[in-house]
């Protein structure tokens, strides 16, 4: 009786230290992985992904107005009016300024009565040549009395030209009077103010700038360029598109094109001044600002990327550590390209969409299997 006590006693104890020591087990075990993958090594994965990797290049350009124009009077005389508000836009053909009219005006009149004597004139000496001409043929005048109305005539003809002449320049000095704008723009301060005496040899009255579109001018490299002609590129319709980073690091939406590269290289820079048009509708771009540049191919190029970290090199090349779909380590050999920010372009050797080790890299191996976790980004 005592001997089967003792067997009862014995059995329920290993019982109890069976079921602590599962419970040790399941509690030592993260919930949701199987038991065997707590001793695998845990690795850092990133996906493989195609993007865009446009080769772009940065360069730091200065606004430039696309026309600039001094208005300079062509007459002299007193400013009588001024047109126009200080740094205001103004439109082609706006009136600006009047010059004094009255002298002109009175010139005009002058060279018109000049015309009106001369045109008198004339008509008298063609009716004097044509009598002259009737007698000459029915010979009661002699040949040098024609020939000194012929040459009378040939001279009021002359002097009706002339005063033609002096009364389309009268005309025209009246019109100098009036200063209008050739171009839309901007104005300048007036340099003068009304009243004062100007002369054509004066300073500028003022001075227009055109601000819609605008000109973008950057320096580029003279090898940059050289090495875009051994590969066959029209610098004359280049195959790229110029877009602008403000000062305050926000994109510019205008996108421009490129309209002029200087045909000699600046010998002072080694550099060739290339120049782009932007439209300019919301007059953000003023001229003299400082702008970055960036220029892309207008063909967008996608490729395979992977992070910096995911690439290694032995002596026989670069090569990375795949995860495949029963999480073991594969040893890929590849093909880099250029770097592309923070990744390398990958040119042959990768699939989108597969995974590849950027952390633990050092405590794997080829065939061995792992916990892959996947890369946080940011």
């Amino acid at each position: 009786m005592l001997h089967g006590l003792m067997t009862s006693v014995w059995t329920g104890s290993v019982r109890a230290l069976s079921t602590i020591a599962a419970l040790i087990l399941v509690a030592g075990a993260t919930p949701g992985t199987p038991a065997a993958a707590q001793d695998l090594p845990s690795v850092i994965v990133a996906i493989v992904v195609e993007r865009d990797v446009t080769p772009q290049f940065e360069y730091v350009g200065r606004v430039e107005a696309v026309e600039t124009v001094d208005l300079r009077a062509r007459v002299e005389g007193f400013l009588e009016n001024r047109f126009f508000r200080e740094g205001a836009e103004i439109g082609s053909g706006e009136l600006l300024f009047v010059i004094e009219k009255a002298t002109y005006e009175v010139a005009v009149l002058e060279r018109e009565a000049d015309l009106a004597v001369a045109q008198a004139t004339l008509t008298n000496s063609e009716a004097d040549f044509k009598r002259k001409s009737t007698l000459a043929d029915q010979g009661n005048i002699s040949a040098a009395s024609l020939d000194q109305a012929r040459a009378t005539l040939g001279i009021d003809k002359a002097n009706v030209l002339k005063a033609r002449a002096a009364l389309k320049q009268a005309m025209l000095d009246l019109s100098y009077t009036e200063i209008r704008s050739p171009i839309a723009g901007k104005i300048s301060q007036a340099r003068y103010s009304v009243g004062s005496l100007v002369d054509p040899n004066s300073e500028p009255l003022a001075t227009i700038t055109s601000i819609d579109p605008v000109h973008v001018v950057i320096a580029v490299s003279e090898k940059q360029l050289i090495a875009a002609r051994k590969q066959g590129i029209d610098l004359d319709n280049p195959p790229v598109t110029p877009s602008l980073i403000l000062t305050d690091g926000s994109l510019y939406t205008g996108r421009g094109n490129f309209d002029y590269l200087e045909p000699s290289v600046d010998q002072t820079t080694d550099t060739i001044t290339a120049r782009a048009v932007f439209p300019n509708p919301d007059r953000v771009l003023l001229p003299g600002q400082f702008v970055t540049v960036v220029v892309r191919q207008k063909i967008k190029v996608s490729k395979i990327v992977v992070p910096q970290s995911a690439v290694q090199q032995d002596s026989r090349g670069h090569f990375v550590l795949v995860v495949d779909r029963e999480n073991k380590v594969e040893l890929r050999r590849i093909t880099v390209g250029n770097q592309a920010d923070m990744d390398w372009v990958v040119e042959d050797g990768l699939v989108s969409g597969e995974q590849v080790i950027v952390q633990g890299i050092q405590k794997v191996r080829p065939d061995m299997a792992v916990n892959p976790v996947l890369q946080q980004e940011g």
